[in-house]
Parts: structure tokens; sequence; C-alpha cells
């Protein structure tokens, strides 16, 4: 065996061993640094928000809306419902929207006014009612027998008459574009108080009354016991006055006597008015929307509002070509009189035509 040789191989072993040793130590310490570097940017916590995503992602936190909790629904009587059904409110800007209606056990239109009086004008047949005899305030409808009073006392309907202080409603504290010192004819003062009930005009022609508003009020009287209307007593010209009290079977007396006047009729229906006033031109329009609606033919209107008497209305109109009055007293809401007799038509035009025909049968005496 040469064993120069074999010392060669076992001296180059390890030389190698050496040089693998040395390798291994120089790597080790890359190796820790690496896992070192590794550890710490694992346990780093991580950057925090700026200040400004801070005050953003509260705001958003905060204007969160919660979560609501759902009210337990509060038991209501059946009249109650069938009274809340009734006084859906019409929309201003849909005046001419067709209304629904229910119908009572008796067969008559459920309303939100508390009395009304449905009656064929030519019969005096009533087509539907409640609460007919019971007497209420009556707020404005007054102004018809105001309107009354003055064209039976034959004052000229050209003479100028000036609102003064006495004219200002010292009792609702309602306002009125009527300034006090503005001058207008009586026939202005009369259109102005039936067209939008204006509440100075009406007072001006009471105060101008031979005797003034003592003498007014007690001709006004008068001529209600004159016309049968044992339910109903007057205080003012105006209606602001709660004292002024009717009956719905009372005015439908009353309506059909203002009727007989050609005035009242043209004036409670006018849909709207300019009025020169000093030096101001006013626009006026008709409180009852229902005489400017094609689809209504109105002969005499008038509406009335003060808290203790609600929502009111009279009007004399026609369907299916008979003449009818119809009476609303005491409703509450804005738009629940108007309501009421669009319900009213509808029912006349479909299920209660059989009642029409009936008193339109008596009244041309088949």
């Amino acid at each position: 065996m040469n064993y120069r040789a074999l010392l060669v191989v076992l001296i180059g072993l390890v030389f190698a061993q050496v040089g693998v040793t040395q390798a291994t130590a120089a790597t080790a310490p890359a190796k820790q640094a690496s896992a070192k570097s590794t550890t710490k940017a694992a346990s780093k916590p991580a950057p925090r928000a700026t200040t400004k995503a801070k005050v953003k992602a509260k705001s958003k936190a905060k204007t969160k809306p919660k979560a609501k909790v759902a009210a337990k629904p509060k038991k209501k009587s059946s009249a109650s419902v069938r009274r809340a059904a009734a006084v859906a409110a019409v929309p201003q800007a849909a005046e001419s929207e067709i209304v629904s209606f229910e119908l009572d056990r008796a067969g008559n239109p459920v309303l939100a006014s508390s009395a009304f009086v449905v009656v064929n004008q030519k019969t005096g047949a009533v087509i539907a009612e409640k609460r007919a005899e019971a007497p209420m305030p009556i707020a404005s409808i007054t102004k018809l027998m105001t309107a009354m009073v003055v064209l039976d006392s034959r004052q000229s309907l050209s003479e100028m008459l000036t609102i003064s202080a006495e004219d200002v409603d010292d009792l609702k504290g309602t306002g009125s574009r009527i300034a006090v010192g503005t001058r207008l004819t009586r026939e202005e003062m009369l259109r102005l108080a039936l067209m939008s009930s204006e509440n100075r005009a009406a007072s001006a022609l009471g105060r101008h009354y031979p005797g003034g508003r003592p003498a007014f009020i007690m001709a006004m009287n008068i001529k209600a016991r004159m016309i049968g209307l044992w339910d109903t007593r007057f205080a003012d010209s105006t209606g602001l006055n709660p004292a002024n009290v009717s009956s719905p079977s009372d005015l439908v007396k009353m309506v059909q006597a203002a009727a007989a006047y050609p005035l009242i009729r043209e004036f409670s229906t006018t849909p709207e008015r300019y009025v020169t006033a000093g030096s101001r031109t006013l626009h006026f329009r008709n409180s009852n929307g229902l005489v400017r609606d094609p689809d209504w033919q109105v002969g005499l209107s008038k509406t009335g509002y003060i808290r203790e008497a609600g929502r009111c209305l009279v009007m004399q109109t026609w369907v299916h070509g008979a003449p009818v009055i119809m009476v609303f007293m005491d409703s509450q809401g804005k738009y629940t009189r108007v309501a009421d007799a669009r319900r009213v038509k509808r029912w006349l035009e479909t299920s209660g035509g059989q009642r029409l025909a009936t008193v339109q049968a008596q009244a041309s005496g088949t």
C-alpha cells in the first residue's frame, strides 16, 4: 500500500472539514440576524392611524344611526279606526283627486265631519245625515246671514266704507290684508266677506248698518226666525264669536234662503279677485277650492273655521242634474271638509245613486 498517497488523502479530508466548519460559523450570525429581524418585525405593533383618520372614524361612529326599537302599536277601538280612515287628508296640490269612501251600517258614507246633512234642494228630502239637529258653533258660515241682512237693508252698494281699528279682530287675533284705513265700496266688502271670508270686511258691513252693530246683530236674529232657524243664534257679523251657533238642519234652510240672492250666489262662488286698496293691488282667492274644480258645479258656497267650530263647509251644488245642499260641521284637519264633499259626491254617483234617484222621483211627483 502506498502510505504516502493515503497520508495525502487524509490531510485533504481534514482541510475540507475545517473549511465546512468555518463556512457554517460565518453564515450563523447572518441567519441569527435574519431570524432576529423577522421576530422583531412580527412583534412590532402596526403603525397608528393619523389624527385626521381618527377624527373621520370618530365622526362616522357618532353619526351612525342607532337601531330603533319598534314601538308596540296601541290598540284602537273599531270606531276610532273607522274615523281615522275617514280623516285621510286630501293633498292641496291635487284638489281634483277622487277620494274613496266607506259606508256605515245604515249605508251612509263614513265622513270626517262630526255632523253633516245632505238634502235634495227641491224636495227637502234628506239623503244622508248625522247629528243634523245638534246646535254647534258655525264660524264664518255666519257671513251668509250677514250678506242677507246687508242686501235686505237696500243700502247703496257703491257707498265707500272705511276699515277702522274697530274692525280689527281682538277676540281670536286673526290677521287681514285689508289694512286699517282702507276704503272699499260696500259691494267689494260684501264680495270679500263671502269669497275669501274677510273678517274685517264683514265687521265693517255690520258697523255701517243703520243703528250700528247692535242693530245689525238684532236684524240677523230676526231674519233667522223669519226663515225658520230655531236652533240658530248670532252674536256678531264675522263668525269669530263662538256664540254664533246653528244646527246642520238649520244651515240647510239658511243656504236655501241665501241662494235666493243672485249676488250671494255670484260672490260666494267667485274663484278669485284682484282688489285695489290704496296704492296696492291685492289678490284674493275663494276659500273653497271646489269652485275652481271643473268637475263641480257649485251654485253657492261658504267655508268657516274657528277652534270651537272645527272646519265647516256649506254648498249648493248639482249631482246628476239634481240640486243638492251639503252641510259639513266640525271637521278636523285642513282638507277634510273638502274630502267629505268629494266622498258624498262620489257616493251619490255610485252606490248612493238609488237614494238620489228616489228623491228626484219625489221631486217630479212620480
